[in-house]
């Protein structure tokens, strides 16, 4: 019984229209890439939903070189998705949104890795209680080349920035 209810009210707040949502665009590391982010407010935080095309394809880590995917995912500070420097792109999206100066992996914009399948398609939803649709309009949403380690600090060593998208209130 409970798995039906929780279907059906997935289903009842995927219907409306999002609180806020961040579209997703590659950079010159990965000019391909486009997605939505959309935020839900529901009781207690936020239902954050991913849908992400054309990631690089995941590799294994070789030597002292990392692996490519799962794709680290967090939320910034920064307002802009300005590139910048095309071998180290959108600086200006700042570190990781952190509004109680929480150690990593605790910060608010910090969320889980993004597994692609081999034609680069990733899927994601879930739930958190660290922020309000409404705490991140204006916050970049930044799609990392590397998984997050949830160890480093202050950011989880995830590597270069691939993508990136402005979250708008709607």
């Amino acid at each position: 019984m409970k798995i039906k209810n929780i279907f059906y009210f997935a289903n009842l707040i995927l219907s409306r229209t999002p609180d806020a949502q961040a579209e997703i665009t590659g950079g010159p590391l990965a000019p391909n890439v486009r997605g939505t982010v959309s935020f839900y407010e529901v009781q207690g935080g936020s239902l954050v939903v991913a849908e992400v095309y054309n990631l690089p394809k995941m590799t294994a880590p070789e030597g002292n070189s990392p692996p490519v995917g799962p794709f680290g995912f967090h939320i910034h500070e920064g307002t802009s998705c300005e590139i910048g420097t095309s071998t180290d792109p959108f600086q200006k999206a700042g570190g990781h949104f952190n509004p109680t100066n929480m150690p990593h992996p605790l910060h608010a914009g910090d969320m889980p890795v993004l597994f692609a399948n081999d034609n680069g398609y990733a899927y994601l939803a879930f739930f958190t209680d660290r922020f309000t649709p409404k705490e991140v309009v204006e916050r970049t949403v930044i799609i990392h080349q590397n998984p997050d380690d949830f160890r480093s600090q202050p950011a989880g060593n995830a590597g270069k920035r691939l993508a990136c998208g402005v979250i708008m209130a709607k």
